[in-house]
């Protein structure tokens, strides 16, 4: 029995997907949480099926992530697992929800604009849970010394778009909470990083007002010529969590081929 797990936070899609396809060649077994209506879950199934057939576990929950009953089940069931195999330990854990509203605080139309369950939703799902999820894993002893945490992170967490407002406001909080869990999990010796993609074309991205021109300019200004993969992150997350340091901790990690330091 492989004794690592990865717990990945929005494991069907994008970043997630791509990272647990990752540690699972690698080796590793994949705790997956996603929310996908029906439509979507044979993609879901295949991905269970490409993990599985790299000789790993592939547990997933077709639950909402910010929902404290569920992540108590999961945690519960995870640390269950955890007692038949006593060298068993969470090495990964990636926060890569993407579901918050996307309106303007401002609007003609009062219907138009965010109101205050939107804006506690977003913070909820795409900020607060990192903490919770990190308590949990922590407080059950789920994670060991050498253990990572990672969370993505974007530039629009400190630049403004159409719309963004709160999912910018949860990234900001994201690199708060960054920093935070880095110093608190120190002595622990278990290391947090948020990582900053570059322009990615995910589901996630799609849904932005004005996607086109956010690629445009991404592809004008990175020195590769291309968009940020999916890949690339996880490429990233293969190099770094096998080294049981906690030194390189508390950073946001631009993984952008470049992208952020060009203006236009």
């Amino acid at each position: 029995m492989k004794k690592f797990y990865a717990l990945i936070l929005g494991a069907s899609s994008g970043f997630g997907k791509s990272i647990s396809l990752a540690l699972a060649k690698d080796g590793v077994n994949i705790i997956g949480v996603h929310l996908d209506r029906s439509s979507t879950m044979p993609d879901v199934e295949q991905l269970i099926e490409d993990i599985k057939a790299y000789g790993v576990e592939a547990r997933f929950y077709n639950v909402n992530a910010a929902d404290s009953g569920k992540r108590k089940m999961i945690i519960d069931e995870t640390a269950e697992l955890f007692k038949n195999n006593p060298e068993a330990e969470i090495k990964v854990m990636l926060h890569s929800l993407a579901f918050g509203t996307l309106k303007p605080f401002i609007a003609d139309d009062p219907m138009q604009e965010m109101n205050q369950k939107n804006i506690e939703m977003t913070l909820d799902v795409m900020a607060n849970s990192f903490i919770y999820w990190t308590q949990d894993i922590v407080r059950n002893n789920l994670m060991k010394s050498g253990g990572k945490i990672y969370c993505m992170t974007s530039s629009g967490g400190r630049k403004q778009i159409e719309s963004y407002g709160a999912i910018s406001a949860a990234k900001a909080c994201l690199e708060s909470y960054t920093r935070q869990l880095s110093m608190e999990l120190a002595s622990k010796g278990i290391a947090v990083n948020a990582l900053m993609a570059g322009v990615t074309d995910t589901p996630a991205l799609r849904k932005i007002p004005g996607t086109d021109k956010i690629i445009n300019n991404a592809l004008q200004r990175n020195h590769h010529g291309r968009l940020t993969q999916t890949t690339d992150v996880a490429d990233f997350i293969l190099d770094n969590y096998k080294n049981n340091s906690s030194w390189f901790t508390g950073n946001i990690v631009n993984l952008d081929g470049g992208e952020s330091v060009v203006e236009l």
